[in-house]
């Protein structure tokens, strides 16, 4: 493989409406950075309410015709957007880079999981089947079909701006509703550019929309009545207020939050495979997933036989700019990301935990000037510390010695979070103990980043998710249509008189 072409546009981002990119006219502005030099690269126009509302406006005027097409014919626009998004993937990946400063083979990663729900979506006149029953009483049938909302929209975070928009649009389309997307201002390209992808594959003017911006723009969609339904992905109090504020104005919410997922290493594990699993979930892209491991759990003798194993790869990690195709991590979003980070480190020395490997003050040859932090590892970490309990959303592997299965087991129900979670053992028992017992919505054994595929479904428990149903997969189909029953009889086999009691099969 060759070296990549990278992503170096210079012109500002805007907003993508009604078919058109469009530059923002409220005057507010954003920088984006480029996080391997740690300079600015270009601006982001941020939208004003009149922006959001010409937004919807554009979306619910295209939503009657698009609704009205045979889902077959939805189908095979999105297949068209399939193909281009498949042809572009490295084009998409090399702007993820770019923007937010994962490693590019980590980005390919990313687009192919976007494309794989695109796939998913291209199946929706069987999705949208419904339900049928004859006879249900004397010459009446009964059948359910799933009709579109309406204008829907997605907001979402900085550190999947290909695929968790993904998660939301392709599904959303396929089922008939137009559609707003408001991606995260830190890198706002990949979304501009698959609005014009799915412009290139037939998609209606106005049937999706990008807007860009901040809290302005978020309100303005949680408030508008002619968005009926919202998804969202990004940390918990962020997605709390946005379960609220939209539940109160009526609307159906699905609102991601955060996460401290754990990985359970029992004695009998295979030492090689927990290592290496802990390393790459831990580190990849610098920690900034919300499926990350960011917490081992060492289980009796094992964790002095991991630790120095742990400590040895953390502190050989490849750290470099995201373009070079040996690189392991990249640079972390934004300056003030990074020192949110370290800052973290600092509070975990103070509270006692043992600082194995630190990672702070990282210097890329090159890249002085980038946001870069190395890979750290701090062992004897304990329940009420801050950097066990929070959300570092970094670079930073916490682990935390316990002496049985059954104390990880709790140790892991615990905790306020619920996203993901693994464990990693040769018993098969404790493997089916804890998939049934452990309360966590993705549950990977052997696995340490259980990410379903796009027919199942992603969601967490407890304060990892607000709202009834999970992403994408059926859960998705259900998400963004809502259910009509019908019952039907002729002439010929209605009695004779008005009814006065409640009608039953007769």
């Amino acid at each position: 493989m060759g070296a990549p072409e990278a992503f170096t546009a210079t012109t500002d981002a805007g907003h993508f409406i009604a078919g058109h990119r469009q530059s923002g006219r409220s005057g507010r502005t954003q920088p984006i950075y480029d996080p391997a030099a740690g300079a600015v690269a270009r601006q982001v126009h941020l939208a004003d309410t009149g922006e959001v509302n010409a937004a919807v406006a554009s979306a619910k005027a295209a939503f009657p015709a698009w609704a009205e097409m045979p889902p077959i014919r939805r189908a095979r626009v999105l297949n068209g957007f399939l193909a281009l998004l498949t042809q572009h993937r490295d084009a998409v990946a090399a702007m993820i880079t770019a923007e937010h400063g994962k490693v590019f083979t980590d980005a390919q990663g990313e687009v192919t999981r976007g494309i794989e729900i695109v796939e998913f979506a291209c199946g929706v006149p069987q999705l949208l089947k419904g339900d049928y029953t004859e006879q249900v009483s004397t010459g009446i049938d009964n059948w359910t079909m799933r009709q579109p909302l309406g204008v829907v929209a997605g907001i979402t975070p900085f550190n999947f701006p290909c695929m968790v928009p993904c998660w939301m649009f392709p599904l959303a389309l396929a089922c008939g509703n137009a559609f707003v997307l408001k991606p995260s201002e830190r890198d706002p390209s990949p979304s501009l550019f698959m609005a014009e992808l799915l412009q290139q594959a037939g998609l209606p003017d106005g049937v999706f929309n990008v807007v860009q911006g901040d809290k302005v723009a978020v309100d303005a969609l949680l408030e508008h009545p002619d968005v009926k339904a919202l998804s969202f992905v990004g940390s918990t109090p962020i997605a709390h207020y946005i379960y609220e504020t939209g539940a109160r104005h009526g609307k159906r919410v699905q609102a991601l939050g955060g996460a401290k997922n754990h990985m359970v290493v029992m004695p009998d594990a295979d030492i090689d495979q927990a290592v290496d699993a802990l390393i790459g979930s831990a580190y990849g892209s610098a920690g900034e997933r919300c499926m990350a491991i960011s917490v081992a759990v060492l289980v009796g003798e094992i964790g002095d036989r991991i630790m120095p194993r742990l400590a040895e790869r953390a502190k050989a990690l490849k750290v470099k700019n995201g373009m070079e195709l040996d690189a392991e991590m990249g640079p972390i979003v934004t300056r003030q990301a990074l020192e949110r980070i370290e800052g973290y480190i600092e509070v975990g020395v103070k509270e006692g935990a043992t600082l194995v490997v630190d990672g702070r003050g990282l210097k890329v040859p090159g890249h002085e000037r980038g946001f870069f932090t190395g890979g750290t590892l701090f062992d004897h970490v304990k329940p009420g510390m801050r950097i066990y309990r929070e959300e570092i959303f970094g670079p930073v592997l916490v682990c935390v010695r316990v002496k049985d299965f059954a104390e990880a087991l709790q140790l892991v129900n615990d905790h306020e979070y619920g996203n993901g979670v693994a464990c990693f053992t040769s018993d098969g028992n404790v493997a089916r103990e804890f998939a049934r017992r452990v309360q966590v919505g993705m549950v990977g054994i052997n696995v340490p980043i259980p990410v379903p595929m796009a027919w199942h479904g992603f969601g967490g428990w407890k304060r990892s998710l607000f709202g009834d149903m999970h992403a994408y997969g059926e859960e998705g189909v259900r998400f963004y249509t809502r259910q009509k029953s019908v019952m039907q009889r002729w002439p010929a086999s209605i009695a004779k008189g008005a009814e006065f009691v409640m009608p039953t099969s007769k």
